[in-house]
């Protein structure tokens, strides 16, 4: 069993329900995913880019990531429908309290000059949503094999009735260093 799921399991569902007044555990906000999304516009020029993303993308969370394209065509940026920019997981289970658990304890504090991560960046429904600048900041991507550093998007879907105070909340009961 992942360490972050027990520790959700054992610790963090009673003190949530005494914080929050619930009777209900099911009733508690619960991680359902973590969709990992990393785009890569200059991937037109250089095909090659995407090979790389979706190898390190794989590398990080575990599971190989689907290949997004463009939908419309952009003439501005040279971008035409079809083209492949980016790529995307969605995890789930236990890989996904495993990711969470890299990403909290080995990941983030790796960032230099890192002060805690945004408190404010939850939408209406309680979901958090994180950008990583360089994805070398994850133990598993060898620096010196990289040619060029890519960013990627971090969205945690959580799934609860009191919206984004009750999912901050969760959060940082799961370890998330908020900035104060």
């Amino acid at each position: 069993m992942a360490r972050l799921l027990e520790k959700y399991r054992k610790e963090i569902v009673p003190a949530l329900k005494d914080k929050l007044g619930r009777t209900n555990t099911m009733a508690v906000p619960k991680l359902e995913k973590i969709c990992l999304n990393m785009g890569m516009g200059k991937a037109i020029d250089d095909a090659k880019l995407i090979e790389l993303g979706v190898r390190e993308m794989g590398t990080i969370c575990g599971q190989k990531p689907a290949v997004t394209a463009a939908r419309v065509s952009v003439s501005n940026f040279r971008l035409r429908e079809g083209y492949k920019i980016g790529c995307r997981a969605t995890l789930r289970g236990k890989r996904m309290y495993e990711f969470l658990d890299r990403l909290i304890n080995i990941a983030i504090p790796r960032i230099r000059d890192f002060r805690g991560v945004n408190p404010n960046s939850f939408d209406k429904f309680g979901n958090y949503s994180l950008g990583i600048e360089e994805h070398v900041i994850f133990p598993e991507i060898n620096p010196d094999k990289i040619d060029s550093f890519l960013g990627m998007d971090v969205t945690f879907v959580i799934r609860n009735t009191g919206g984004a105070d009750e999912s901050r909340e969760f959060l940082r009961m799961m370890g998330m260093p908020f900035r104060t």
